[in-house]
């Protein structure tokens, strides 16, 4: 019997059995790990009841574990296909937001679906890390120097994020240009155009400035001084440092935190829920917390290496680079080392759009570890 030399070197088809055991279960199980986190949080921010937060929150984490599971066993090569149909979808509901979203908390962010309320600037986070891997998966490395083939993929950054701006949501689009910045880095692309950006950027900041909101103004004046407005734009991150010291090295123990349960700390169930974690566990158990994240991070670094193709390890990566931001921006506003934007803490903080989009991601992070050994061609490759 002849084999096509074509097949030679190719690793066979997985069969959905295969496939489901190949899922990398020790992730799996960290992920539930910093969920159940969540809904113990959640359980102590109601004051010990499962309503209105813990108990929705368990739901939308059960769903959100099915997607995850689907997506990691779902071919490499699909996601490959779908990565600009879905990017141009989640472009269309960020443009939609503009036209018939809703007004929540200040800000117009939210499309009203019925079952879910739609945040579509946390979708376009992991599209926008789809379509950056596949376009860089298609750029030889000798091609990534080239300054017009990397307008295409800054356009595929900056335009988002300048309608996640106007929405207004100063957190996401710093998200969005962060991750973007690092997938372009990742990519090959030479420190020193980063530096030339960046010049710019710091030129043009008091430009940028006349186009931000006054409430942006004063946080960032507050954030320089939050003494300065201590009952208004600097409330929150007075609170959160009086909460997060208050806490000392173990806590005051769960449901005891009185920061949170007398109502001083605001938005405890969503961007400030480390900060009841601290006052009630301490430095020990935000530590702990920042541990798990840590572990999670690891796993998918491995992953990212693991895989044969470009488009693979750009897209574990990039995957990666989204949680780590996540985590960095929430725990450092928390703390007063940045601004109050809003970020939620992955899997713990209360929210349906944010909860599905990050197990989504975590469900790519698994296909590419499940189909490691695949092959992505470019296009006109024999195996592309």
């Amino acid at each position: 019997m002849s084999v096509s030399h074509l097949d030679l070197g190719r690793p066979r088809e997985l069969s959905l059995p295969e496939k489901v055991w190949s899922i990398n279960w020790g992730l799996v199980l960290l992920v539930s790990v910093l969920a159940c986190v969540g809904f113990g949080m959640l359980y102590s921010a109601a004051n010990g009841h499962w309503d209105p937060w813990a108990s929705k929150q368990i739901v939308r984490y059960g769903v959100a574990l099915g997607l995850m599971l689907v997506v990691a066993v779902v071919d490499l090569k699909f996601w490959y296909k779908a990565a600009y149909p879905i990017y141009v979808i989640a472009f269309l509901l960020l443009v939609l937001v503009e036209v018939r979203g809703f007004i929540g908390m200040g800000a117009q962010r939210w499309i009203d679906l019925g079952v879910i309320q739609l945040q579509p600037s946390e979708v376009m986070k992991v599209a926008a890390v789809l379509a950056l891997a596949r376009y860089f998966h298609n750029v030889g490395i000798d091609e990534i120097g080239k300054p017009l083939l990397l307008l295409v993929p800054a356009g595929l950054v900056l335009v988002p994020a300048a309608l996640v701006m106007k929405q207004p949501d100063l957190g996401t689009a710093l998200m969005l240009v962060l991750a973007g910045g690092i997938m372009f880095f990742l990519a090959g692309v030479r420190l020193w155009k980063f530096a030339i950006l960046i010049a710019a950027g710091a030129a043009a900041a008091p430009l940028a400035w006349r186009f931000l909101k006054p409430y942006q103004k004063t946080r960032l004046v507050s954030f320089l001084d939050p003494e300065s407005d201590p009952q208004g734009a600097g409330y929150h991150s007075l609170q959160s440092k009086i909460a997060i010291g208050s806490g000392g090295s173990t806590g005051k123990g769960f449901l005891e935190g009185t920061q949170s349960h007398l109502n001083f700390l605001p938005e405890k169930q969503t961007d400030f829920i480390f900060t009841m974690l601290a006052e009630e566990w301490g430095l020990v158990g935000g530590l702990a917390l920042l541990a798990l994240y840590t572990l999670v991070i690891i796993y998918g670094y491995f992953i990212a290496f693991r895989s044969r193709s470009h488009f693979g390890r750009l897209l574990a990566l990039g995957i990666v680079v989204n949680l780590f931001l996540y985590v960095f921006i929430n725990t450092a506003m928390v703390m007063g080392l940045i601004p109050v934007v809003g970020v939620p803490l992955p899997l713990v903080s209360y929210g349906g759009t944010a909860m599905l989009t990050v197990m989504f991601g975590f469900g790519l992070l698994m296909s590419v570890y499940v189909h490691r050994d695949a092959r992505i061609g470019r296009p006109g490759d024999a195996d592309g």
